[in-house]
């Protein structure tokens, strides 16, 4: 039996444990998941960078990761840390107090890396193959782009554009559509440029991560989350804008109310809606699959080799 092996993708929003193994055929068979929501980003600031009250919640939750692997007698772990810890003027000390604490040794990636990594986990999941893949991985505080030929990357591209980032930086829904378009109009042309628009006629269009698994739990009405469900829905966009019309005019504790929201992103998920709308706007898809699958199984497959 291939040994057991562990992943953390600490992101800005989420921080997401998986322990499991890798089968010779390229998938992933969980063991145990665990996530929080511990806003790693939250109260974040250029001058102070990562604020001690998110560094506390972040601590509690990797402290309760390292109990875990050791419980499941982990033999191998990679630790990846994005947006927050890569922009955060404290990060090398975040990094050195998460060593010190819970003998976690974080790998701080870049937008490239992670872009690789969360193409790497989204194909262990998905159900079909077409000619090309055009991934968005909507975080806290950037959301990657990758266009992929098959299993081969062509592109990718790490925007400072994550719901947390959006939602305490610009606040109203205008100004962060605004945001939104001027960042994707600049990713379109770069796209034209190297002529790779021509890629997205055959490509379908995923989207992973918090917020697109959000909205197929919202689209399904499901009360308690069942990754198996969600991998792989498909969502259209006619269906994704009268998901925002519905949570738009309610206020982030009447959105709890709503089936599938989950707690901790009800005031992020109007950005991640505008995020995804746009993107199918500019681009041209009409329809999302929906990975469950990404960076975190992409880094657990990492540690394989």
């Amino acid at each position: 039996m291939p040994q057991l092996l562990a992943a953390i993708d600490l992101g800005t929003n989420t921080a997401r444990l998986l322990i499991g193994r890798c089968l010779t055929d390229g998938t992933v068979q969980p063991v145990f998941i665990s996530r929080r929501i511990t806003r790693l980003g939250g109260g974040f600031t250029r001058e102070s960078g990562i604020s001690p009250e998110a560094r506390g919640r972040t601590l509690a939750a990797l402290h309760e990761f390292a109990a875990a692997m050791k419980f499941h007698e982990v033999q191998r772990v990679r630790a990846v840390a994005t947006s927050a810890v890569r922009d955060a003027v404290n990060g090398p000390d975040f990094c050195r107090e998460v060593l010190d604490s819970t003998g976690i040794v974080l790998d701080v990636i870049d937008g490239d890396e992670e872009g690789r990594l969360t193409l790497r986990g989204v194909l262990a999941g998905i159900d079909e193959r077409p000619a090309s893949l055009f991934v968005f991985d909507v975080g806290g505080g950037s959301t990657e782009y990758t266009l992929s030929r098959g299993e081969t990357m062509l592109f990718s591209r790490s925007l400072p554009l994550g719901v947390v980032r959006l939602t305490e930086g610009k606040g109203e829904s205008s100004a962060m559509s605004d945001k939104i378009h001027r960042e994707l109009l600049a990713l379109r042309r770069e796209m034209e440029e190297q002529r790779l628009l021509e890629h997205l006629d055959s490509a379908l269009l995923v989207g992973t991560a918090g917020t697109a698994t959000t909205l197929a739990a919202i689209s399904m009405g499901m009360v308690d989350y069942d990754y198996r469900r969600v991998n792989n829905h498909i969502l259209t966009r006619e269906e994704i804008s009268s998901i925002f019309q519905q949570l738009l005019p309610l206020s982030p504790a009447e959105r709890l109310m709503v089936p599938g929201m989950e707690k901790g992103r009800e005031d992020l998920i109007i950005a991640g809606c505008l995020l995804t709308l746009r993107t199918m706007d500019l681009f041209g898809f009409d329809r999302m699959k929906v990975s469950d699958f990404g960076l975190l199984e992409g880094v657990l497959l990492s540690v394989q080799g």
